[in-house]
């Protein structure tokens, strides 16, 4: 009788699009900006602020909301036209308005007494925005392609 010996079984690595990486990385960004947002309600003060109509400093107008969700729909579009947009757009789109993010981001957290929660949540946020600035700034470029005359000539030479 043999002993039994464990089979190890690689595992398969597919590769995976830009888009596809952006298009993820765009929406754990939302989330984690939508999860800062929604846990902060947690903090004593905020619902009783917004039931007087205040938040933060400003008071809750129309204005104020339209100007939330115009924010809050950057992340959310940024997922579809990382997808969707043809390649040299996709790569200048995402690099500016991830770098415009960036100081948006850590914004959030000036003059926060919380420190810790939003010092983590504008941390994770910013990992996030330095992903998608790698993945677009690194969009693997296609070779020239060899032109039927340079082809013929390399053929020639053999």
């Amino acid at each position: 009788m043999g002993t039994r010996q464990p089979t190890t079984t690689a595992l398969e690595e597919q590769r995976i699009s830009v888009r596809a990486k952006l298009a993820a990385a765009w929406t754990s960004f939302m989330f984690l900006y939508v999860y800062v947002d929604i846990l902060a309600f947690f903090k004593p003060g905020v619902i009783d602020d917004i039931e007087a109509g205040v938040v933060w400093e400003f008071d809750i107008s129309q204005t104020l909301l339209t100007v939330f969700l115009a924010l809050m729909a950057i992340p959310i579009l940024m997922v579809v036209l990382s997808m969707t947009l043809p390649a040299r757009a996709n790569r200048t789109t995402n690099l500016i308005v991830a770098s415009v993010q960036v100081p948006f981001a850590a914004f959030n957290a000036v003059g926060e007494s919380w420190t810790y929660f939003y010092g983590l949540g504008v941390a994770l946020e910013v990992i996030v925005l330095a992903l998608i600035l790698r993945y677009a700034w690194t969009w693997p470029r296609i070779a020239p392609s060899v032109t039927s005359q340079e082809h013929e000539t390399v053929r020639a030479r053999q």
